[in-house]
């Protein structure tokens, strides 16, 4: 086993180690290695807040802090931002960029990529990303490509950037039809989550957030499900508590945040590079890749109808009982997001989400489904087209009688203005 001297390392951040073995009758070799990073996430309040020295004392020892933030955080936090590292005396510089899902794709990396080259960022260099969810993949993909490694660190400013997207290993862009077609693993070197961002989002964003919440949930953590249970609608009202002083209500956002952080980094912190499917947060991401572009749907949506989809079908397969189906569906009804949509009667586009799905997770299908009780789950290896058209159709007969048929509040990118 071949380990370099830790003094050649070229960011502290990463390591690895491997081995040759020599076959020289054969005039060949085996090679070994592995590669390693560490990476730390963190639920803070005002990391811009002036008091707060943390992230400054981050940055100090690069002597400046190369960032991109979101359009629509920088006309809200912009100069709250800049001012904060002019009160610790920290150097910086930044590229505003709109990150919509329309400009999910490689000409936003593009620009991103000639900003750091412009401020000749290292290897060894993090570089600061602020913004919701598609930054975090576009922002996240341009490092990735940046040297072919740049570190970079994650400020979510949304729930789906803040407990999924931001401290994902998967950076991406939209390509092929297919959403999240093109990307590399690359992970942040730190991830924070700092809810009181969320008392400027718009409560559309912040609904369709809470279904990256609320697969952890249904499909990991039955204590979660409890929380959101009871106190769902609350957290949507008041922006995860940030629109009222509450302190209880605090307590309880800051709760789910974690436990939502701790049951996604419990799986894929520990896979970055999906070397396995066994991944319980693709719970809703099965067949809703290839629907949510075609129907313009926002992300959140297209995730809590596929989340539909699958509770429907594991009740279908024996996996649940109706009870535990029927709660599934009503509580993301009752939040407002989507359990249904007119695009999921389109069935040669149903069965062409499958096939990609199973091409992109190496051959097998892999979904994970709600199994023995809300908190578990299993993977259907296999959904044949019978079973899908069966699933669909019960789908649509159980969401009819619910308000709005099934169809989410602000559900789709047009109702907010956004192409």
């Amino acid at each position: 086993m071949h380990q370099v001297d830790s003094r050649y390392r070229t960011s502290k951040w990463y390591g690895g180690s491997g081995e040759i073995v020599p076959h020289p009758a054969d005039g060949a070799f085996s090679v070994r290695a592995q590669f390693t990073i560490e990476s730390d996430v963190r639920v803070m309040h005002g990391v811009f807040e002036p008091h707060n020295a943390f992230l400054a004392d981050y940055y100090r020892e690069y002597g400046r802090c190369v960032m991109v933030v979101d359009q629509t955080v920088d006309e809200l936090y912009g100069e709250g931002i800049r001012g904060y590292f002019d009160a610790h005396g920290l150097p910086h510089r930044s590229l505003v960029v709109r990150a919509w899902e329309v400009d999910k794709h490689q000409p936003l990396v593009d620009r991103i990529m000639h900003f750091f080259a412009e401020q000749r960022v290292s290897r060894h260099e993090p570089v600061l990303i602020v913004g919701g969810g598609v930054l975090a993949d576009v922002g996240g993909l341009a490092a990735a490509l940046s040297h072919r490694r740049t570190p970079y660190v994650m400020i979510g400013t949304t729930i789906i950037s803040a407990i999924d997207a931001g401290p994902s290993p998967r950076t991406c862009v939209n390509g092929h039809r297919f959403k999240n077609r093109l990307g590399a693993f690359h992970m942040p070197v730190l991830t924070i989550a700092d809810h009181s961002f969320f008392r400027t989002l718009h409560p559309a964003h912040l609904r369709h957030g809470m279904a990256e919440i609320l697969k952890m949930a249904f499909i990991d953590d039955h204590a979660l499900y409890t929380l959101l249970a009871a106190h769902g609608e609350r957290l949507v009202e008041t922006r995860f508590g940030t629109l009222v002083d509450d302190p209880a209500l605090t307590a309880v956002a800051d709760t789910v945040l974690y436990r939502a952080l701790r049951s996604y980094l419990g799986h894929e912190g520990t896979n970055p590079w999906e070397v396995h499917q066994a991944r319980p947060h693709a719970f809703g991401h099965t067949w809703s890749p290839g629907y949510e572009l075609p129907a313009g749907l926002l992300h959140g949506h297209a995730v809590s109808s596929g989340m539909a989809l699958g509770a429907t079908m594991a009740a279908e397969m024996g996996w649940i009982d109706g009870g535990e189906r029927d709660a599934i569906i009503e509580l993301c009804s009752r939040l407002g997001l989507a359990v249904h949509h007119p695009v999921l009667g389109d069935f040669d586009l149903m069965l062409d989400a499958q096939a990609m799905m199973i091409e992109k997770r190496g051959g097998t299908l892999w979904a994970p489904l709600p199994k023995g009780a809300i908190g578990a789950c299993d993977y259907a290896e296999r959904v044949e087209p019978s079973l899908l058209k069966a699933t669909l159709a019960t789908q649509k007969r159980l969401t009819a009688g619910l308000p709005r048929e099934g169809l989410g509040i602000q559900m789709h990118r047009s109702d907010l203005g956004m192409g």
